[in-house]
């Protein structure tokens, strides 16, 4: 059995992301943004910036943990 090591990015990280495009959407303005591992989401417009130097297999990770893919 082999261990999978996900680096995950710092909650500070995320927060001081999120605060450098004005603490709202890019796109829209909208402050109504989700946080994920490897993305900033709106959820009023659907635009998704990607962080930069975020890991997708830790975003990979959060997405079959809350249920929005399947596990296969």
């Amino acid at each position: 059995m082999q261990a999978k090591i996900v680096r995950l990015t710092p909650r500070r990280l995320l927060e001081r992301v999120s605060r450098a495009h004005g603490g709202g959407c890019i796109k829209c303005g909208s402050l109504f943004i989700e946080v994920e591992p490897a993305f900033v989401h709106c959820r009023y417009c659907g635009n998704m910036s990607r962080i930069r130097g975020a890991s997708l297999l830790a975003q990979e990770e959060w997405e079959m943990r809350s249920g929005m893919r399947l596990a296969s």
